[in-house]
């Protein structure tokens, strides 16, 4: 049952940090320089996280 925890939060943060990301441009006036690093700091920190949490409160 955890794969199934697992990939649904890895596809809702796939597109809730290209989402993210579109806001902060949208925000800043302009597309970053290297954007797929910025996309990837975004889902490292927000995978990292929500996978501790999954992980956590499955096996509890």
């Amino acid at each position: 049952m955890e794969f199934v925890y697992f990939t649904t939060a890895g596809l809702v943060l796939y597109f809730g940090s290209s989402w993210i990301l579109t806001r902060v441009e949208q925000a800043r006036g302009k597309q970053f320089k290297h954007r797929d690093l910025v996309f990837f700091a975004i889902i490292f920190v927000l995978a990292v996280s929500s996978f501790n949490l999954i992980q956590y409160l499955a096996t509890k």
